[in-house]
């Protein structure tokens, strides 16, 4: 097979309907993923890591706590699972603006509020190749620190910094 280019990881790992819930997600992506052969796989997951420490930042964990309060490094290793399965467009976008993922609709909602977090959709990848091969892929961490200056978290100055999010999801 030939190898997988980056547009090829956009359209992989973007959900199909924005609307759906995270399972169904991750459900998508792995049977996208299943029909890779290894180094696609490999090289899939290189992908993903390489976006997962780009949009590692303090303006997107801001945003992620003014949507939907989200104050761990897990979750917001989750959210930025969320963020990339929203395709380039939007993940671009959110570097540039992270107050730019008010436009991002609809939103998936657990008991009544937004949850924009996929759980594990960065391991898919790697649990499919371990499968198959019954070794692991590297593990690349994100970092110890997310880049950038650290948002406030009071709520006038998340309104100055996010005022879309603020207003669209802050309680």
């Amino acid at each position: 097979m030939a190898a997988l280019s980056e547009q090829a990881f956009w359209e992989l790992v973007t959900t199909p309907d924005l609307g759906l819930d995270p399972q169904s997600v991750s459900d998508h992506l792995k049977a996208n993923l299943s029909n890779l052969d290894d180094q696609q796989l490999i090289a899939f997951d290189k992908f993903f890591g390489i976006n997962m420490r780009k949009c590692f930042t303090w303006d997107l964990f801001g945003a992620a706590f003014v949507m939907a309060g989200c104050n761990d490094e897990y979750g917001f290793s989750e959210f930025r699972c969320w963020l990339i399965s929203r395709g380039k467009t939007v993940f671009d976008n959110a570097l540039v603006n992270a107050d730019s993922i008010a436009l991002c609709t609809p939103v998936y909602h657990l008991n009544e509020q937004p949850y924009p977090y996929i759980d594990e959709y960065d391991l898919i990848a790697g649990l499919l190749y371990e499968e198959r091969n019954e070794d692991e892929l590297p593990f690349v961490p994100s970092g110890d620190q997310p880049a950038g200056k650290r948002f406030k978290d009071k709520a006038k100055f998340l309104k100055q910094a996010y005022p879309q999010l603020f207003a669209k999801y802050w309680q």
